[in-house]
């Protein structure tokens, strides 16, 4: 067995195990940097340190496993005749050389990512390949980058000059191995791999109360991918907290409007919402709209007569105009619609784990024995959204395109078949097409005499901007173009409702998802979240000025509708709000903000947090020299409170 091992590891895998030792003593070394980095910011316990780098080396093996799995295939992969050809050193050193160039540039990376959060790769580094310009020009100004990429190819010649001079290239090109030997090698490494890979979890590594510990144990690359799976950015890790009770008791405050809550448990904010007069079961179409910003329209500025239908819409509407998105993608949108819930760090609540069976406007509903669709022109795999509302209880109606709904979730799926679709792009089918959808299933559920829900997302407004020939008179392929068009449908769609059996006693909720150029900023712009929303059919026409977010949209429907339930929403009826009680929630995947009359309090991934005035007639923003403490531990109470009752499951209805 001795002699065995030896002719492995001298064999024409000794470079393999030698890249292998390699990675684990930089990951050694690198802990080692990263625990004196931190020495003066916390006590280190040394069973605990231990215990730290022990953990780590089991991270360390399974990343070197994985990073130089390419090279372990090439060697069982490339015939024995070849070996020590010049085609066989020509691939080797290309392999090694991109997998070691990888590796130091992780690992550099890591140094520098520490240094600014104080914690291994996580949700921010995931996020950061949402911005690819921004973070190369923020690396090119903060970092010499020339010397930086010099330093990494001398590293790389370093260990090439080692291995040479240690004869380790020599047996590789020297020291063929038969197939039956390199089967006998690659599959039980890859066997182990795989169950290292099955088994292993970051939360594994997290055994110590001190923060700092448990984020030694972690590896940097295995706690990306592990962000880049759970989509979590943990708040109570990088965000300012208040001790519990204080969270939760400032947000019972903030909460209780004309209610009374049904517990005494400080951490639930469920409420009572009661009404004596009776209650109205009309049908519900929920209409949100691609990247429809309030400055498309006339109402607030916009001087290119591009929404003539929505525009006549809001003036026979209940119509929000001060109404804001609490994000700036879809999912936040329906994120915030669906839970009433402010926007938690990191990526939606529609993109997360164990995101099934939540308090939602479904569970309202479906008390209320509605019939509930998703409708969607795209294939809802993406972005989960087929997985959320599923989850909640939705029937889907998509572009099935051969992705199954996962098996924890049980309802129906209606696939748009090809006939009833007469233009789509890459997005989806257009919004003709969809709202067409969202009339063929109402005549059905209404031919039951059961009450529908439907939620419909449209798409037309987004890039490339196309749409059906002939529909409107404007050119493909520009925003204010696709715009038009997304106004011409709704109005053909209210057109062609008008002329069902069921549209008397339908209402109809039509707002944004988020505004139109938004994405891709770091900073929190407030004029870029500012949303229309209107109630359609519901035979009143005013407007309402008081500052609001989307997740106050639906409850404040349920209201209009004398629904009494117990809710669990952060959202409230708009009509109950005093001016004290008036706010908007804003975030920007890591800044999460509150706007309170015209204060807006920000809070960092960084645990730090600003405030300015913010003038909505010049859209300009003064930070102020002398912060508000009221209204900054009001921000934390939403933002705390709110990911912690994700976070433990509180906001499930049921298992």
């Amino acid at each position: 067995m001795k002699n065995m091992f030896k002719k492995i590891f001298n064999s024409r895998y000794k470079t393999y195990f030698a890249l292998i030792a390699v990675y684990l003593l930089c990951s050694f070394i690198l802990r080692v940097v990263l625990t004196f980095l931190s020495l003066s910011k916390t006590e280190f316990n040394w069973l605990d340190l231990i215990r730290a780098f022990a953990v780590g080396f089991y991270y360390d093996l399974f990343i070197a496993l994985c990073l130089f799995f390419l090279y372990l295939l090439f060697l069982l992969l490339f015939p024995t005749r070849w070996v020590g050809s010049i085609i066989d050193k020509l691939l080797t050193f290309s392999i090694i050389s991109l997998t070691l160039f990888i590796m130091f540039f992780s690992l550099a990376g890591e140094i520098t990512f520490w240094d600014e959060f104080n914690v291994r790769y996580n949700f921010i580094a995931v996020d950061y390949l949402i911005y690819t310009y921004e973070v190369v020009e923020n690396i090119n100004q903060s970092y010499p980058i020339p010397i930086i990429l010099v330093c990494l190819f001398i590293l790389i010649g370093g260990v090439f000059w080692l291995f040479s001079k240690n004869l380790i290239f020599k047996n590789t090109f020297d020291s063929p191995v038969r197939l039956s030997r390199r089967l006998q090698i690659t599959i039980p490494v890859m066997l182990i791999t795989l169950l290292m890979g099955y088994v292993s979890s970051n939360k594994q590594a997290e055994f110590s109360t001190n923060m700092y510990i448990n984020e030694l144990s972690k590896n940097g690359i295995f706690s990306f991918f592990s962000a880049f799976r759970a989509n979590e950015l943990d708040y109570d890790l990088f965000y300012k907290r208040l001790e519990t009770n204080k969270a939760y008791s400032l947000i019972r405050d903030e909460l209780i409007l004309n209610q009374h809550f049904t517990s005494q448990d400080i951490t639930s904010i469920e409420r009572e919402i009661k009404f004596d007069n009776e209650a109205l079961t009309p049908n519900i179409v929920l209409i949100t709209i691609e990247s429809f910003s309030a400055d498309f329209l006339e109402t607030f500025g916009n001087t290119n007569n591009l929404t003539p239908n929505f525009e006549k819409l809001a003036r026979e509407s209940i119509f929000f105009t001060n109404m804001f998105a609490t994000g700036t993608r879809t999912v936040r949108g329906m994120e915030a619609l669906t839970l009433c819930v402010p926007p938690t760090p990191g990526n939606s609540i529609v993109r997360r784990p164990n995101n099934d069976h939540l308090f939602s406007i479904a569970t309202i509903l479906m008390q209320k024995n509605y019939d509930l669709k998703f409708i969607y022109g795209g294939d809802g795999y993406f972005d989960n959204m087929n997985g959320f509302f599923g989850g909640q209880g939705f029937d889907i109606v998509d572009r099935d395109r051969g992705n199954p709904l996962s098996d924890n979730i049980k309802t129906k799926r209606f696939s748009i078949p090809d006939e009833e679709v007469h233009f789509e792009n890459a997005w989806g089918i257009c919004d003709e097409d969809i709202y067409n959808q969202s009339l063929k299933y109402a005549n059905q559920v209404y031919a039951t005499n059961q009450p529908f829900f439907q939620f419909i997302m449209t798409t037309s407004n987004h890039k490339p901007y196309s749409f059906p020939k002939g529909s409107i008179d404007a050119p493909q392929g520009n925003r204010s173009s696709a715009v038009k068009y997304t106004d011409y449908a709704l109005g053909a769609y209210i057109q062609n409702a008008k002329k069902q059996p069921w549209f008397e006693n339908t209402v109809f909720v039509i707002v944004a998802d988020h505004c139109a150029s938004s994405a891709g900023r770091w900073e929190i712009n407030i004029e870029k979240h500012h949303i229309p929303a209107i109630i359609y059919n519901f035979n009143k026409d005013i407007k309402v000025d008081k500052l609001c977010s989307q997740i106050d949209l639906m409850p404040t429907l349920f209201s209009m509708l004398n629904w009494s339930y117990q809710s669990n929403f952060y959202g409230n009826n708009i009509f109950d709000f005093e001016k004290s009680n008036e706010r908007a929630l804003i975030a920007n995947y890591r800044t999460l903000g509150l706007l309170k009359q015209d204060v807006f309090t920000q809070l960092t991934n960084k645990k730090t947090s600003q405030q300015f005035i913010w003038s909505s007639k010049d859209h300009l923003m003064h930070e102020l020299t002398k912060k508000n403490q009221e209204l900054e531990a009001l921000t934390i109470s939403y933002y705390q409170t709110s990911s912690a009752l994700f976070k433990t499951g509180k906001m499930k209805t049921t298992k």
